[in-house]
């Protein structure tokens, strides 16, 4: 089987230069998805093969002709259970909405990078309405993470088939939603790049929702430069290019020490974060502890039950009456939780959440990132979370880094910080509140120095 470009830009290199074309990308991604060795049935619910042929064959021609969309044509990437595609049902990776209309158009995300040329595999797993930072699946089967597939390991959520999806090169690229951590957790525990906007940059029209005021739509690929120009692309722009590869040389990052985000880290969490803060230092970086006391008071506004419930519950109150015996019951319980908030309680929520993140936005102005590791553990067991008190327990452990920014309103992304052949560690970088581009600029130039062993 062809070996998948490493990257965007590889694939943008090979395509100008003759050396690929898009039906060979597309060939080759949906080779993979369909071979019976490997994830492809887990980790996608709809395979467009078909339909992605036909695109590659019109890009190719069009390439010829002189008239690609974007130097990106071409390039094969893969859609999450919860994007609307015209004539298409969304299912949310959810057997309750089987009879779902399709979609009377398609998400402007998608469409943006489709207008590009970048050409849709189909649509990935997903953990049931984007309700867990698990990526267990009980309709649609849980695809593994990369690391240990003997034993089976938890891919993280809720974009499980999107994280799979790249590591095994089933596309490029794919698009996934974050919000409370669901594009950086499987990148994280499956060993690739995920990226978390500022959430008003990328339209949510068309998206499925989980909790409005929290979602974000982002990718997850191989390299940050990838989610760049992803990213750029579904936020408007006409064209989009990676940040040039920089040094670290004047930036400065802070790490919130004392802070819940470094409870209870494995250790092998723990060992890959500080290598990765140590060669970022020695590559020029200033890297320094801080207080953000603003953390801790995060659980505490959240203590009522926090946004993500009872915006569920208001969505899905209509649906769970219709079919709610057809949804994962660990999903539906965590959903009705929501119908305990009240009025008052949800109002003085989204009060403090702008108060909080205001005075985070204060405290961490010096710096270009705040770092933590993505999540608190390397990938565990599938096993481990059949009890439910353990997948209770994991599930806060996962989404626990990642879901402090979302509520902060952050730009975010999860880097790969571990050594090859050791289980998946993900760097965690959060910027400013719509400062995605310094962010994903100095993310490029981490990863640089990262990889420069």
């Amino acid at each position: 089987m062809p070996h998948a470009p490493s990257s965007l830009a590889a694939a943008r290199a090979d395509l100008a230069a003759g050396r690929t074309t898009a039906v060979a990308l597309a060939e080759a991604a949906l080779a993979r998805i369909a071979d019976p060795a490997g994830e492809g049935s887990r980790t996608f619910v709809d395979v467009q093969a078909e339909q992605a042929l036909a695109s590659a064959r019109a890009m190719d021609a069009l390439r010829a002709a002189g008239r690609a969309p974007s130097p990106w044509a071409g390039i094969p990437i893969s859609v999450k259970d919860l994007f609307d595609q015209e004539g298409v049902p969304t299912r949310a990776g959810s057997v309750a909405l089987r009879n779902a209309p399709p979609a009377a158009a398609t998400a402007p995300a998608v469409a943006r990078l489709q207008r590009a040329g970048f050409v849709v595999l189909g649509r990935t797993n997903m953990v049931e309405f984007a309700y867990t930072g698990l990526g267990v699946n009980p309709h649609f089967g849980t695809p593994r993470s990369p690391w240990d597939r003997a034993t089976g390991r938890l891919p993280g959520g809720s974009s499980s088939g999107a994280g799979v999806a790249v590591a095994d090169g089933m596309g490029l690229a794919a698009l996934g939603s974050d919000t409370g951590g669901s594009c950086r957790i499987p990148a994280a525990l499956c060993g690739v790049v995920g990226y978390k906007p500022t959430a008003k940059r990328v339209p949510l029209d068309g998206v499925l929702p989980l909790s409005p005021s929290l979602d974000s739509i982002g990718p997850l690929a191989n390299t940050a430069g990838c989610c760049a120009v992803l990213h750029g692309l579904m936020a408007g722009a006409e064209a989009a290019e990676p940040p040039a590869p920089g040094g670290l040389s004047g930036l400065r990052f802070g790490v919130p020490e004392g802070s819940y985000l470094f409870d209870g880290l494995d250790p092998v969490v723990a060992a890959a974060f500080e290598r990765a803060l140590a060669r970022l230092a020695a590559a020029g970086a200033v890297v320094e502890r801080f207080s953000m006391p603003e953390l801790a008071e995060i659980p505490r506004a959240n203590a009522t039950g926090g946004l993500v419930a009872p915006e569920a519950f208001a969505w899905h109150g209509p649906l769970m009456e219709r079919a709610g015996g057809e949804y994962d019951p660990r999903v539906i319980a965590r959903i009705r939780r929501g119908a305990g908030m009240t009025a008052g309680e949800y109002v003085t929520l989204r009060s403090e959440r702008a108060r909080i993140t205001a005075a985070a936005g204060t405290r961490t102005a010096p710096y270009d990132a705040v770092l933590c590791p993505t999540v608190a553990l390397p990938p565990p067991p599938l096993a481990a979370v059949e009890d439910e008190a353990e997948y209770a327990r994991i599930n806060l452990l996962l989404l626990r880094n990642t879901a402090a920014f979302n509520f902060l309103d952050r730009c975010s992304i999860s880097l790969p910080c571990h050594r090859p052949g050791e289980a998946p560690v993900g760097l965690m970088l959060s910027g400013a509140h719509d400062a995605d581009a310094a962010l994903l600029a100095a993310a490029v130039a981490v990863e640089k120095a990262l990889a420069d062993r």
